[in-house]
């Protein structure tokens, strides 16, 4: 068991996975995804008001982790990595949307660091997949050459 920790924690690829983590499943509970101020009072608003957002941030923490976890099987970790990727790019996608679709007379909002969070999460998951293809086109070679 212990010796399986090492060899999951060997890979780079590992470490890019727990970053993605961290940034979709702890930072939204720290990093406001933007601000509302309705004439003088400012609110925090979090991702937690929202359900889709509650639902997209946990599957993507949920992918990394499973990602993680089956270390042994680079395919499945390669798959579970794009679709992290496409479910950050619909978050990214919502963010848009919301941020286009603002009504300006009631509530001014501005950007929190928040917003960037699924950005952050894509580039470590495109470096875990870098890293996932790259240690399989390795196999691959040492297994031609058997």
């Amino acid at each position: 068991m212990l010796q399986n920790l090492f060899k999951m924690l060997q890979r780079i690829q590992t470490v890019y996975l727990i970053l993605a983590t961290v940034v979709t499943g702890v930072l939204p509970f720290v990093l406001p995804l933007w601000k509302e101020t309705t004439g003088t009072e400012t609110t925090d608003f979090y991702f937690m008001k929202q359900m889709s957002y509650v639902l997209l941030f946990g599957l993507s923490t949920t992918l990394s982790v499973l990602g993680i976890l089956g270390f042994k099987k680079r395919q499945n970790q390669f798959v579970m990595g794009r679709l992290n990727i496409i479910l950050n790019l619909i978050l990214i996608g919502l963010f848009i949307y919301r941020l286009l679709t603002l009504s300006g007379e009631t509530k001014v909002s501005e950007k929190g660091i928040g917003m960037f969070l699924p950005i952050v999460a894509i580039v470590f998951l495109a470096l875990a997949n870098k890293a996932i293809k790259k240690d399989e086109d390795l196999v691959k070679s040492v297994d031609r050459l058997r």
